[in-house]
């Protein structure tokens, strides 16, 4: 069987289009929903680290479903999440923060680092979440600062 060059051509054509269309990149944001990491982190005396930033979400979906915050920071082939709570959806700019310790995660340190922040859809099923779904990220080289 043999196929001709055209319908090859429109094949290849046809699942381009559709890749570009159904894809988006890891830092795109649905229904108006967004969330930024601060270019810094700090590390507290008693060995808690901080990061922080802002978010905004629109009310979520009537399914029973939750927006939460998670964070995280990586430096050195370390990683370390610090949790980050759940989000208050009224179209307005909210300030999060979230910490974590550094006692059993030592290869945090000051200097540069990797700081992750994600905005999480979370569907239940009874009292257990059925299905996760990040709907807004950033992710950017930050500086992590030792207590003075």
């Amino acid at each position: 069987m043999r196929i001709h060059a055209t319908r090859m051509a429109l094949a290849a054509l046809s699942a381009v289009a559709a890749t570009a269309v159904f894809t988006a990149p890891a830092t795109a944001t649905s229904f108006d929903q967004g969330i930024s990491v601060q270019p810094y982190a700090h590390i507290s005396e008693d060995g808690t680290i901080t990061l922080s930033g802002t978010y905004h979400c629109t009310v979520p979906s009537p399914m029973g479903a939750r927006l939460q915050i998670s964070a995280g920071v990586v430096q050195d082939g370390t990683r370390l999440g610090v949790g980050g709570g759940e989000a208050h959806c009224d179209g307005a700019e909210h300030e999060w923060q979230a910490s974590g310790s550094l006692r059993l995660t030592q290869g945090i340190h000051p200097g540069p680092a990797l700081a992750e922040a994600q905005l999480n859809e979370v569907h239940f099923s009874g009292l257990m979440p059925r299905s996760i779904e990040t709907v807004a990220e950033d992710r950017q080289e930050i500086r992590v600062i030792g207590h003075q």
